[in-house]
């Protein structure tokens, strides 16, 4: 019976990683809907993968299951937002 269960928990194991993958990028930019500040958008989607700084504009990139999403950011005000997908 414990090598049944054992087996039932490992056969799970991927199914459950999967789930905890990144999103998708449809669902990163629902998430981030109503973020209008820097400090919004960290909050809705936590640190982004990248980070990119021209002067005072910021791109903060997410990647996504199905590619990433970029928001361009100026000062502290979410200004675009950009998502592609994996070819």
């Amino acid at each position: 019976m414990i090598r049944l269960a054992r087996y039932a928990l490992l056969l799970m194991l991927p199914l459950a990683l999967v789930a905890c993958g990144p999103d998708s990028s449809e669902e990163v930019i629902k998430k981030a809907e109503k973020a209008g500040t820097k400090t919004e958008l960290e909050k809705a989607l936590g640190r982004p993968t990248e980070i990119g700084k021209l002067g005072p504009i910021e791109q903060w990139t997410y990647k996504t299951k199905d590619g990433q999403v970029t928001f361009t950011i100026t000062g502290d005000k979410v200004a675009l937002t950009t998502g592609g997908t994996k070819k």
